[in-house]
């Protein structure tokens, strides 16, 4: 009888996080045949369905749902013992696994890259991105070490430190004419333009604007910053943009950019790590090396007043 290995278990909870096999071949870095493969060598010892193959979707069976709270604690702890093992070298051996939020990543990684590879010339990284949620869970269960996010976390098994404040301004069609500072409270709540379902800028904007639940359905979600300054620059609405993404969207000249009168909106970044870590002082460090920087991006022309 085949011996369930930790590859395999890793490989289900990625399936059942994506709810599809090629997807989730993506995220292991291995082809499809392959993480079928091992799928059914699981499935062949469990003597049972791990998975339902529902057309192009894959959900859990019962069985699967409980092996997959099995499998959680199983890997958690794996994580746990490799951390155990690194601790002789007093610094992690393999790359630090970074996450970020895609309403961060772009505008910030060019940035921080030289700056914790000039600051911590003994660290090396591995960067992945994705929402909040995805990122939170990745921490949990230990696929990764640090991820930078917009919002707070209640999660008992997690240890957020805040960055620095980065402030909203407001995006439309340029040409339009709007007082500086713009007061939020007197802007067309039906002219917003969010972002789908996950982001937190998304929740952010929603409560800056006071949108209410049946506007925001009426509103367009789109999957990107970049698809919404698009749909802005061509007149269809107005959206909320943080300050560090100006440096990259400011050469737009299709866009004008507002400053927002007081109290203004703003989201606060945050790093966050799996509580207990035994490098809890080196994250420490990569946070007053994030802070610095994310300082230094921000526009002071163009924030609340």
């Amino acid at each position: 009888m085949h011996t369930i290995t930790l590859r395999q278990l890793h490989y289900a909870q990625t399936i059942a996080e994506e709810g599809h096999f090629g997807r989730a071949a993506q995220r292991c870095h291995v082809t499809q045949p392959a993480l079928s493969q091992q799928i059914r060598l699981l499935e062949d010892r469990c003597q049972t369905q791990i998975f339902d193959r529902l057309g192009k979707t894959v959900t859990l069976t019962p069985f699967g749902r409980e092996l997959l709270v099995h499998a959680g604690r199983v890997l958690s702890a794996a994580v746990d013992l490799e951390t155990f093992a690194d601790m002789a070298a007093g610094q992690p051996a393999r790359p630090l696994r970074f996450g970020l939020i895609p309403t961060v990543a772009p505008y910030l990684l060019p940035e921080i890259l030289p700056a914790l590879t000039d600051g911590l010339n003994d660290i090396r990284f591995s960067i992945s991105e994705g929402k909040t949620e995805r990122l939170l869970t990745a921490l949990s269960e230990g696929d990764l070490d640090i991820a930078l996010i917009a919002t707070e976390t209640d999660r008992s098994n997690l240890i957020s430190t805040a960055l620095f404040a980065d402030p909203f301004v407001l995006a439309t069609r340029h040409g339009t004419e709007l007082p500086d500072p713009v007061s939020l409270a007197n802007l067309p709540r039906d002219k917003f333009l969010l972002l789908e379902e996950g982001h937190c800028l998304r929740d952010q904007m929603v409560d800056a604007c006071a949108l209410k639940p049946d506007m925001q359905g009426r509103t367009f979600a789109a999957t990107s910053l970049t698809t919404i300054l698009e749909l802005v620059a061509n007149g269809y609405g107005v959206t909320l943009l943080p300050t560090i993404s100006l440096r990259r969207e400011e050469h737009n000249k299709r866009i004008q950019f507002h400053t927002l009168g007081a109290p203004g909106a703003a989201r606060i970044l945050r790093l966050v790590w799996r509580a207990n870590s035994p490098y809890e002082a080196l994250y420490r460090s990569i946070a007053e090396i994030l802070t610095k920087v994310g300082q230094a991006s921000l526009r002071t022309d163009l924030q609340p007043v």
